[in-house]
């Protein structure tokens, strides 16, 4: 399924969790406008001072949306714990950000649907967004926490737009586009 195929909201959700699935999918549209006619370089590109890229910020995206779901089913053993990672793994989580090569952005946009279609299958059959389970050990988590179901997806919605902004910027930085405004 291409981006452009993809269903932004499964026929069965109603209520909050069609309300929640809905925030999802406009937050994922306009990070995926922002590729709008970009060439596969400058979706690799880092115009800006930051080391971002638009197709880096899609896989990021895309690398997240699979751990919180997994995280959803299996808890915090489905995430690493951060706390104990190497330099080596920080770097190869690094390659998340960027496009690496042979990555096309046709790519790493199909991947995105992908994974933006099992995150939502996932949501909209979950009994109670309520449910919650303990975080991983990281340095941004406050040990013991727990996040319900629906903590994980106002995390994702937020997620989502702070790397549209990102990626918006971008965007304008490299040929004068934007996706609002």
């Amino acid at each position: 399924m291409t981006a452009e195929q993809h269903a932004t909201t499964p026929q069965a959700a109603t209520g909050e969790h069609a309300d929640l699935l809905a925030a999802l999918a406009k937050q994922r549209h306009f990070l995926r406008f922002t590729t709008r006619d970009l060439t596969d370089e400058q979706a690799g590109a880092a115009p800006t001072a930051s080391a971002l890229c638009v197709g880096g910020l899609i896989k990021h995206v895309t690398s997240v949306e699979r751990a919180w779901a997994r995280f959803l089913v299996e808890g915090a053993s489905a995430m690493p714990d951060f706390t104990k990672m190497t330099e080596a793994d920080w770097e190869k989580r690094a390659d998340n950000f960027r496009m690496l090569p042979g990555e096309t952005l046709a790519g790493v946009l199909d991947a995105y649907a992908k994974a933006a279609d099992d995150t939502d299958e996932l949501l909209a059959s979950l009994p109670d967004l309520g449910a919650d389970q303990p975080l991983p050990p990281a340095p941004w988590f406050e040990p013991g926490t727990r996040w319900s179901a629906r903590r994980v997806v106002l995390h994702l919605i937020a997620e989502i737009a702070q790397h549209a902004g990102h990626a918006d910027i971008i965007r304008e930085t490299l040929d004068g586009q934007k996706s609002m405004g």
